[in-house]
């Protein structure tokens, strides 16, 4: 019993103070299937994925609002941004899901919705494999100033104000799902 006691508050202490009501790992609902963001493992969830760094709320059948903090994968300290502390919120994110085609990506750029992420399975026999169609569409808005050299796409490296991120991976050009698939 102490044990489960000690073990739930090592997990409390690890999410940040201003994450709470949001979740890490959180189950996304598309279309009758569950699905995780494709991502890094999250600690004490077996199976489940998430953005490092990320806590989120459904915000309506479609949407989602994320918690975007200075935190990498297994909690690894300042990895998004080399000079804003470690922890920090850095961006509150509103995601849209829906289809990638090039004239929706020139519409939710145009918008700030200038990077898109996959979608994995969360269980049964495809259990990791993406999404066939639908993507997240992410707009992301700066909470403070800060550089933006690290991540999973440090080659996207820019100075950061607060307000939209019209930088943040700009990937919205890239098809989905890939030609390879």
């Amino acid at each position: 019993m102490v044990l489960v006691a000690v073990a739930a508050l090592l997990v409390l202490a690890a999410v940040p103070v201003s994450a709470k009501g949001f979740v890490q790992g959180i189950v996304i609902n598309i279309d009758g299937e569950d699905y995780y963001w494709e991502g890094a493992p999250v600690p004490g969830q077996p199976g489940a994925t998430d953005i490092p760094g990320h806590y989120w709320v459904q915000a309506g059948p479609n949407q989602l609002v994320g918690k975007h903090f200075n935190t990498g994968p297994f909690g690894a300290p300042a990895w998004w941004s080399s000079d804003a502390p470690d922890g920090e919120l850095l961006y509150i994110a509103h995601v849209i899901f829906d289809t990638w085609s090039p004239e929706k990506a020139e519409m939710y750029a145009s918008r700030g919705y200038v990077h898109y992420h996959e979608f994995v399975k969360a269980d049964g026999p495809d259990a990791g494999k993406p999404h066939p169609t639908k993507v997240g569409w992410f707009k992301h808005t700066a909470r403070t100033s800060f550089t933006l050299d690290g991540g999973p796409a440090p080659q996207f490296s820019h100075e950061v104000t607060p307000g939209v991120d019209f930088e943040f991976i700009p990937n919205y050009m890239v098809p989905y799902p890939p030609a390879s698939e």
